[in-house]
């Protein structure tokens, strides 16, 4: 059929074949659904953001985005409105303005969201995501600007100058408020009660400065004047947008006014020992207005054993973490805040090392007579400069010469670091030495360290016991790592990890040990790897660190998938199941059981590598039920759950019912019709009726039914219209298929009762816009903007010239019509639809007749559509026309036949720039035939073949009749 249709339209293809292509085109479109069936009423998802909050405005912004204003601490509701089938799942989701534009992971699964008491923080673009898993998702956004005034901060700054070729000084003085404000603020300054302004007298000037934090204006008193000494106001205002108040700040300039100076009791640095209380007295030495005096401590807060009163500081029994600079701030917003800084130093000593560094010169490892040998000795200490080392031979101090020699601060050792250096070993250099580290008049312990040196201190190996290279452990359990070292002294060790640069358990890079053993308590899979022990320079000889590797193997059950799945299928049909293992460890398959209701079976499962399987030879009401197949790696066991039956699926209610409600006033009830769809239904046996019950949300009983069903495919609508309910009372209903293995998924929902809407019928009454009302006609609110209702006495003064109407089409100022404003914001392809009332059907054929006005060199499309809301709403184009059609009012006349209840839409799609207004006026829908001849002399009126330049080939078909038309030139 369809090869014989494409040869028709090659037939066809002469330039006076208009006719016959568009009876060609109505025989295609006839035949369209035998090639589409299948997805029924199916839809993608379609969204639409609305809002019902305290929002303070929603507006388009010059990018023809929608933007949402709230003031800060207000509620923040955002409705996600969907439309498909199955009911689409709503995600919203969040980015920070204009700074990222992938989804956050956080997100709310509702149809609304809701921000109690919104921050400034929290602006940004909110996503609706709406998916139902037919076609793409959709997405939607909105900017949410979040309007705010902070205070004003008022500093004050003073300037003195020499003045060349004079003998006096000038003295400026700069009046700086800043603050932070969405939208930027307006500033006023006032000196008194006067407002002043930029240059008003040659003292004064306002300006605002550049690469300032925060919106600032300043106010210059140039060559200050007796005059100026004043009271000075600095209000800000962001002109009452969502009703925030103006604010304000006051400052009084005397002859007095100073910055803040302070001096401290205490030096710059201070050292004192643990235990101690601690005064630091911050005094003020001038400043007016009075400065406010601020203690601070860094790094983190004020310890907790500290007291501040007025600008002075305590610290009672003053701790070692105690230590840090602490900051005294004074300020009184004139010139800059005046700051001292002690930085105080709790004294203490830790750690103390030893080092044993052989010859360097003669890169020797070893001790070895007649060679040079150096010992070092350090403390971690503060302050450290103050630490004395002492040391001492076989218990007495040691007698310096020229062949013993003590050296500090070592540039190849740790900065404070003391020596002793032996020049040419000898025997009798053999010995005990110790290391004292003392804080003199300190009430702080010595520390020392003791090394021996013979001719049995020797450096150290390190190994891996044998057996001990692998380590295999079980998740959960302790493992041991054990390297020895052997030497005198014997070194610590240093663990870490080689494969993976990620910290030890503890959360440090390197784990110390001093018995070789690194301890891991509860293993995880994930502290599988290598790990690595070397020797340190410290404690030990001071030269290239030994090593080895140790491998940790951590041992973990399986992890398998599915954990559940539901498995569908017709009675007496077969089914595998199959449960495969993704991870584990060892990765393999040990053994697998299965069973039925906790039954263990007999039957042996299929096993492989990394999976099992068992096959259910025939689905029935027998074998249907719950399959658990427990796999093992001889480490643990994990399961995979099927649930296997012949119910069939819940049904998929339809949401998108137009005017589901039919009241019946007389006896104050009212029916609602139910629609829905089956859920995969050839997944199983056919369905044979549905069980229906209906309770009123108040009840607790049901009424019961069975809807018997006749024919049942994927996508098909079915309907049951549920009478005598209450008004205004709301009803839970309950729908369960039944098909001969017995009953399926339930799935519910709740119908509420809704006035309904009563669709007018088309008369052969014309709309002529004159009322605000406009006739029923509604905005698209998921179109780009909005048609615009006007007259030659409303119209914008500084509208375009070159491009819309001067009048409607009755040629009064007074006279209405409809029309699209292509100035900015708007951008090429932008879309303005007007939306029809809903009518009834009372005819088969019907006629819209209307008047347009397509003037200007930039003019887009005006197209007219045709909404039928019969089981779902289908929007088809049915008249279409571009371009400049020069400055006049012309008239066309459009022939519909719609299947049910309908509605028309005007679109009007705006072209390359901004000279190109559309107009639309006198809009008659009438039952019958469009005319085929002019309507009257005196009016311009578009029809086919008349050679006035309107649409070329206005047909039923419209884009399809033109597409095939020129495939086949």
């Amino acid at each position: 059929m369809l090869p014989g249709l494409l040869w028709l339209l090659f037939l066809a293809r002469d330039e006076g074949a208009a006719l016959k292509m568009e009876m060609i085109c109505v025989l295609f479109l006839s035949l369209v659904p035998a090639y589409s069936r299948g997805q029924g009423v199916y839809a993608p998802a379609q969204a639409q953001i609305i809002h019902a909050g305290q929002a303070c405005v929603v507006k388009e912004d010059n990018i023809s985005e929608r933007v949402y204003t709230i003031r800060e601490g207000d509620t923040l509701v955002l409705q996600c409105l969907v439309t498909g089938h199955p009911r689409p799942q709503v995600r919203w989701t969040k980015t920070a303005g204009s700074a990222s534009d992938k989804f956050q992971e956080t997100s709310v699964l509702n149809e609304t969201l809701r921000i109690e008491k919104i921050q400034r923080l929290q602006g940004g673009r909110y996503y609706c995501k709406a998916e139902n898993g037919v076609g793409v998702p959709a997405i939607k956004s909105i900017r949410v600007d979040v309007q705010y005034l902070d205070e004003p901060v008022l500093t004050v700054h003073q300037t003195i100058s020499d003045v060349r070729g004079s003998f006096y000084q000038e003295k400026t003085v700069f009046l700086r408020c800043t603050v932070n404000s969405n939208p930027p603020a307006r500033f006023i300054w006032k000196r008194g009660a006067e407002t002043l302004s930029h240059s008003q007298d040659n003292g004064v000037d306002i300006y605002e400065p550049l690469y300032t934090q925060g919106e600032t204006k300043v106010l210059k008193l140039k060559n200050l004047r007796p005059q100026d000494y004043a009271s000075y106001t600095c209000q800000v205002s962001v002109r009452n947008v969502c009703s925030i108040p103006d604010k304000s700040i006051t400052f009084q300039l005397t002859n007095t006014t100073a910055p803040p100076a302070l001096k401290l009791s205490v030096n710059e640095t201070l050292v004192v020992n643990p235990g101690d209380n601690v005064t630091m007295q911050c005094s003020l030495t001038g400043g007016d207005p009075q400065p406010e005096v601020l203690w601070s401590h860094s790094p983190g807060p004020l310890p907790p054993n500290s007291l501040v009163q007025g600008g002075n500081l305590t610290i009672w029994r003053i701790r070692v973490e105690d230590s840090g600079y602490y900051n005294c701030t004074a300020i009184n917003n004139v010139g800059n805040p005046a700051k001292k800084t002690v930085n105080l130093l709790v004294r203490s000593m830790k750690n103390a090392t030893f080092q044993i560094t052989p010859d360097v010169i003669k890169e020797s490892e070893t001790i070895q007579l007649g060679q040079d040998l150096k010992l070092s000795c350090h403390v971690d200490a503060v302050p450290q400069e103050k630490v004395v080392y002492s040391w001492y031979k076989n218990g007495k101090p040691a007698r310096f010469s020229d062949r013993l020699l003590i050296t500090r601060n070592d540039p190849e050792l740790p900065p404070v670091t003391c020596s002793l250096e032996i020049i040419d070993l000898r025997f009798s250099d053999y010995g005990t030495y110790l290391c004292v580290a003392t804080f003199q008049g300190a009430p702080i312990p010595d520390l020392s360290v003791e090394v021996n040196i013979s001719s049995e201190t020797v450096p150290p190996t390190i190994s891996v016991p044998k057996g001990q290279s692998a380590i295999t452990v079980r998740e959960g359990s302790r493992a041991e790592l054990q390297c020895e070292v052997r030497g005198k002294p014997k070194p610590p060790i240093i663990w870490s990890r080689v494969d993976k640069e990620t910290p030890m358990p503890s959360g440090t890079m390197t784990v110390e040990t001093y018995d070789g053993k690194l301890r891991l308590e509860s293993v995880s899979r994930e502290m599988s790897g290598t790990y690595k022990c070397q020797t340190a320079r410290y404690n030990g000889f001071n030269i290239r660190p030994r090593e080895a590797l140790v491998q940790l193997n951590v041992q973990f059950p399986p992890v398998v998938e599915p954990a559940f799945q539901d498995v569908r299928q017709g009675m007496g049909r077969s089914v595998t199941l199959r449960c495969t293992m993704l991870k584990g460890s060892p990765m393999k398959v040990a053994t697998s059981v299965w069973r039925f209701n906790g039954t263990l079976l007999a039957q042996p499962p299929v096993e492989q590598q990394d999976y099992s399987e068992l096959k259910v030879d025939s689905v029935s009401r027998e074998t249907s039920g719950s399959y658990e197949c427990s796999i093992s790696n001889d480490v643990g066991v994990s399961a995979c759950l099927f649930q296997v039956s012949a119910k069939a699926y819940s049904p998929e209610f339809y949401y998108d019912t137009p005017n589901p409600t039919l009241s019946q006033k007389q006896s104050k009830n009212y029916s609602y019709i139910l629609q829905w769809t089956q859920k995969e239904p050839d997944a199983v046996d056919p369905i044979l009726k549905y069980r229906l019950e209906v309770r009123q949300l108040a009840q607790r009983n049901a009424i019961q039914t069975f809807i018997p069903v006749q024919k049942m495919e994927k996508g098909l609508l079915l309907e049951h219209i549920l009478p005598n309910l209450k008004v205004p009372q709301s009803y839970e209903v309950r729908l369960t298929p039944i098909t001969s293995f017995g009953a399926g998924d339930m799935a519910a929902r709740i119908i509420r009762y809704m006035e309904p809407i009563n669709y007018p019928s088309p008369t052969d009454n014309t709309c002529r816009f004159e009322d605000e009302k406009i006739c029923g006609f509604v905005q698209d609110k998921m179109d780009n903007f909005d048609w615009t209702r006007q007259n030659a006495l409303t119209q914008n003064p500084k509208r375009t010239v070159n491009t819309g109407p001067p009048t409607d089409i009755s040629g009064t100022p007074e006279g209405y019509y409809m029309f699209i404003e292509a100035s900015r914001p708007r951008v090429t392809g932008d879309k303005a639809r007007l939306i029809s009332p809903l009518y009834n059907i009372t005819a088969k054929y019907y006629c819209v007749s209307f008047y347009y006005h397509m003037y200007g060199k930039h003019i887009g499309s005006l197209n007219l559509l045709v909404r039928v809301r019969n089981k779902r709403a289908i929007d088809t184009q049915v008249w279409s026309l571009s371009g400049n059609r020069g400055n006049m009012w012309q008239q066309a006349h459009v022939p519909i036949n719609p299947p049910g209840p309908f509605q028309i839409i005007f679109e009007g799609v705006r072209g390359t720039s901004y000279e190109g207004d559309i107009a639309i006026d006198d809009v008659t829908l009438k039952k019958g035939d469009c005319p085929r001849k002019p309507i009257g002399p005196n009016k311009a009126v578009a029809l086919p073949g008349s050679g006035v330049p309107t649409q070329q080939g206005p047909s039923l078909c419209g884009p399809l009749t033109f597409f095939l038309y020129v495939l086949l030139r």
